[in-house]
């Protein structure tokens, strides 16, 4: 009970109440499980619908914006306290100079310069302070550093530490002032043209300002409050023993590494958090689950992708036959848009290159349930398309396939699974090789019934076969690979969807590494 707390307490009684209440046909997130590479948050909502871009980028702008007014403001109370305008703002900057009077620019001197004002205020320096945070947040973010420089970019984002911090003391200058009711009142409307005789007119007493009481913290105490309980629950899951049940050496420099843990329940095309304390204490690493939730282990197929993966990947190959595998952490799983293949009578699936993996756990699942004859099982047909560049890639998803091939047939069900390979890289002693054994009963790179076809698919052949063989059902399209990839296949979906209610609709559903 202890580890099913632990490990889906947080997901049961907090993440889906939301996901709930936000939306009544749930969000989900979206993982790229890219071995080595960053995680590409984005939403899907199922039936899914056009969501505006990441609320992230306007925060952007609006920090930017508020920034660029911050500085003309600390230009303006400068000019003030010179005299530059007229004779009510030298007046009021001149409040606080005299005994009993309290100040509203907080330029408390001629001498003082925005520069200085700036690196010397406390809301100056952590002003500065988190902009060069989110400066640095943002650029890290780049597509081209979260790929090629994995480190830069799991490292910098933990500044969003020093930005909150900042924040919450950022308010404590009070340097937002607002007047205050003195008595008698000063009646502002009449008082404004006469400054010469604040202090003398009854109407008039000189007026006083205080500054507003400091209430960042109001706000993020909240948020952080959650985000230590759930960085208290990741812990306690990473301090969970995990064993290795297997570890194999797949073609292609692909690792598969069989792993239990105690109170770990998975769903199909889930993701984990991987951390290899012996490579690096802090970091941790995506990547899609390939088992089935049938199967009494959880798996992950990891490619070289980078420095922490070779490197796993060189550790692993070390290792004495037989031996436990580096000492390693576990945090999750963490669901997807693949969760929802079950909930469609018709499946599309398409996997580009190690983009199969999430497509590998649905597979091994069906083949679960039609071994035991679930009777929960809604899909009734599914279309399965993987591209690879390489005739390596295909060969340690080759056995699943067979498998599979094999239990339709034995059931009379050949129709209920449709797969194409593609193989779109090939040379000129490869097309020979192949064109000598073209006759066999199978494919001469995978060794299955379906041959092989070599270069990329005709997206809408594809797509009309499909409408065609299912003139009134609602397809769903399931994608993890690249991005422009994605593009394409959003637009068939859009492209062959029916108006008519009753007839073929296709929604897309993604994840991109």
């Amino acid at each position: 009970m202890g580890n099913w707390v632990v490990n889906h307490g947080l997901s049961t009684f907090i993440v889906r109440p939301l996901l709930v209440h936000t939306s009544p046909s749930g969000l989900c997130a979206v993982l790229g499980a890219g071995p080595g590479r960053g995680p590409q948050l984005q939403l899907h909502a199922h039936p899914p619908a056009r969501l505006p871009q990441p609320a992230v980028s306007h925060t952007r702008i609006l920090h930017a914006v508020h920034t660029i007014a911050h500085l003309l403001n600390v230009e303006w109370l400068n000019n003030s306290r010179h005299g530059v305008y007229d004779e009510l703002s030298t007046t009021l900057s001149e409040l606080g100079d005299e005994q009993n009077t309290s100040y509203l620019n907080p330029i408390r001197s001629t001498t003082t310069t925005p520069t200085m004002f700036v690196f010397t205020s406390i809301a100056g320096l952590t002003g500065v302070v988190i902009t060069l945070a989110l400066v640095l947040i943002v650029t890290s973010s780049m597509e081209v550093i979260r790929r090629n420089y994995f480190e830069v970019f799991w490292y910098t984002h933990h500044l969003f530490i020093v930005f909150f911090a900042g924040l919450v003391f950022h308010g404590a200058g009070r340097i937002v002032r607002g007047q205050v009711t003195t008595d008698p009142p000063h009646n502002t409307s009449y008082c404004k043209d006469i400054p010469d005789e604040w202090g003398q007119d009854p109407s008039c007493p000189i007026p006083q300002f205080a500054g507003g009481f400091p209430q960042t913290w109001m706000f993020v105490i909240g948020p952080m409050v959650i985000y230590l309980f759930e960085r208290l629950l990741r812990f306690i899951r990473y301090i969970q023993k995990v064993t290795y049940r297997k570890i194999v050496i797949r073609p292609s420099k692909v690792l598969e590494l069989q792993l239990v843990k105690n109170g770990f329940k998975m769903e199909v095309g889930q993701y984990i958090f991987i951390n290899c304390p012996a490579i690096s204490p802090l970091e941790w690493h995506p990547f899609t689950l390939t088992s089935a939730p049938e199967e009494d282990f959880f798996s992950v197929h990891i490619r070289s992708a980078g420095d922490w993966t070779q490197k796993l990947i060189t550790m692993a190959e070390q290792l004495p036959e037989g031996s436990q595998g580096p000492t390693m952490g576990v945090d999750g799983p963490f669901g997807t848009a693949s969760e929802d293949v079950f909930d469609y009578e018709v499946s599309m699936l398409v996997g580009a290159g190690i983009g199969v993996t999430p497509f590998a756990s649905i597979l091994k699942s069906v083949w679960y349930k039609f071994k035991d004859s679930n009777p929960k099982l809604r899909t009734r047909k599914i279309y399965f398309y993987w591209l690879c560049r390489e005739t390596h890639s295909f060969e340690w998803f080759a056995d699943l396939l067979q498998g599979l091939e094999k239990e339709m047939e034995e059931r009379g069900m050949g129709n209920f699974l449709t797969y194409k390979l593609y193989l779109t890289g090939w040379d000129q002693s490869h097309a020979a090789h192949v064109m000598v054994h073209f006759d066999e009963d199978t494919d001469v790179i995978t060794g299955l019934k379906q041959k092989t076809h070599y270069g990329r698919p005709n997206w809408d052949k594809e797509f009309e076969e499909v409408r065609k063989d299912n003139p009134t059902s609602v397809v769903g399209t399931f994608l993890c690979g690249p991005e422009a990839l994605a593009k394409t296949l959003e637009k068939k979906c859009v492209k062959y969807s029916n108006v008519d209610p009753r007839k073929t609709k296709f929604y897309f559903n993604k994840e991109n590494f």
